[in-house]
């Protein structure tokens, strides 16, 4: 079986830290929203390939500026040398700035319930509207209520064989979709890079995830 391949996330610019975890994972997601200013410098020293993510507040990120400089960074990154550049499925004007990020980089488009997992009939036509919309990989994030929504997102990936597809639910009841969905086709899964360093609720270091990964793909 082949190792699930782990995104770590970059939540500050603690460089030493982010290297030690280089050769444990199979990519980075630079979080724009959150490192500020200085964040190209950052992502200019990775050794391997990241995604470049300026997450709208209203799906759980701290962006506090406005939406055409949140897109400008976002293109920024792409000509930077991102692999992957993460833009929200509500981003408005969102056609034009796709063909824009696919000149230069993967297009990941993501859409994010902070509340609640709708029914998996919901999450399947969102996943439809982003492969429309030209996504290179689809990402749905819900919020986990009870430990069925698990494997709505389980589900959701297998629905779609031929998509490049992340979906789990944050939130302590939504662990096991973390964990579980590549192990079951999903692209890959995020993770923190130390404790007290997570970008979203339920998030896992990549310490215990590799762990995890090392006990059940024996």
């Amino acid at each position: 079986m082949m190792k699930p391949r782990i995104c770590a996330v970059i939540v500050d610019k603690d460089l030493k830290t982010i290297k030690q975890v280089e050769p444990l994972v199979g990519l980075y997601e630079v979080r724009i929203d959150l490192l500020g200013q200085g964040w190209a410098e950052v992502a200019l020293k990775l050794g391997k390939p990241w995604i470049a993510c300026n997450r709208r507040a209203d799906e759980g990120g701290q962006w506090q500026k406005s939406e055409d400089e949140r897109v400008e960074e976002l293109l920024k990154a792409s000509r930077l040398g991102a692999d992957i550049v993460d833009i929200e499925l509500r981003t408005p004007n969102l056609e034009g700035i796709v063909k824009v990020i696919k000149n230069r980089a993967k297009c990941l488009l993501s859409w994010h319930e902070m509340k609640k997992t709708p029914p998996f009939g919901e999450l399947k036509e969102i996943i439809q509207r982003q492969l429309k919309a030209g996504a290179d990989i689809c990402k749905v994030v819900t919020s986990a209520q009870r430990l069925e929504d698990n494997l709505v997102h389980l589900k959701l990936i297998r629905e779609f064989p031929q998509a490049k597809i992340v979906s789990f639910a944050m939130g302590p009841l939504g662990f096991s979709s973390r964990v579980l969905s590549p192990l079951v086709g999903g692209e890959f899964t995020y993770a923190s890079i130390k404790k007290g360093k997570e970008s979203a609720s339920g998030q896992i270091t990549v310490g215990d995830l590799i762990e995890i990964y090392d006990m059940v793909t024996r």
